[in-house]
């Protein structure tokens, strides 16, 4: 947590300059479009990051669908997990957050930036709703990023906890490509004791397409994805591990 609260005080010039930014920005959402204001999210990311000495390696960009929308499907270990995508996704890309936590002074502006949705936890009726309307956005190209873990736990140390299968429901919806993404090392940002300086890694891996998938039961796909996720992070620990 002091990484977090040390970039919060370096960057309080920036959180002030960026929150009234995107206010501007998204008065009129009709006056920019996705891709300027994605833009601009990265900016704060990319800013914020350089600032603290953060920086993020992606890898596998070139294996991402070059048409349509997709859903992307990451194990979560913390607050850095999603700007450590949107550092390394060049199109732009929104996520899901629980409603109770998307009112936090720059967090909320940074999703509504990039039109993200809320969802209480808890509240199967109003997930269904909202995986609903993504669904629609999704099948006009729109891309999201849906944490199948739900919550993560702090000092994460690249542990992958159990994926829900009711998180897939989203891709199956929009009959949309599942994209498996391994996050490394994000939880030291933001969520650790560690202090200082680091770098994460985002793997993104082999697209699985709704014709792969589409005779499979939630929960197999659910295994499927957390087996292949937690291979590449076992994978890269034994090689940085040399």
């Amino acid at each position: 947590m002091r990484n977090y609260f040390h970039t919060i005080l370096i960057n309080l010039h920036r959180i002030i300059y960026y929150v009234i930014k995107a206010r501007l920005w998204t008065f009129n959402m009709d006056s920019h479009t996705d891709e300027e204001r994605y833009v601009i999210a990265r900016e704060m990311v990319s800013k914020m990051n350089k600032s603290s000495g953060y920086e993020t390696i992606g890898d596998g960009m070139d294996k991402l669908p070059k048409e349509g929308g997709y859903v992307l499907y990451p194990n979560h270990q913390g607050k850095y997990d999603v700007l450590g995508i949107v550092d390394t996704h060049d199109k732009p890309v929104s996520f899901v957050m629980d409603e109770k936590k998307s009112h936090i002074i720059l967090v909320a502006e940074f999703l509504k930036l990039v039109r993200g949705k809320t969802i209480p936890l808890n509240s199967p009726r109003e997930t269904i709703v909202v995986f609903r309307e993504m669904a629609e956005e999704i099948k006009q190209g729109r891309k999201f990023i849906l944490f199948p873990e739900g919550g993560y736990k702090e000092n994460n140390r690249n542990i992958v906890e159990e994926f829900k299968p009711g998180s897939f429901k989203l891709a199956q919806m929009a009959k949309a490509p599942i994209v498996p993404v391994a996050l490394v090392d994000s939880y030291k940002v933001y969520n650790s004791d560690h202090y200082g300086p680091v770098t994460t890694y985002t793997y993104y891996l082999d697209p699985i397409y709704y014709d792969e998938y589409k005779d499979m039961k939630t929960r197999d796909i659910a295994a499927l994805v957390e087996d292949r996720i937690k291979a590449k992070i076992e994978k890269h620990l034994e090689e940085h591990s040399a």
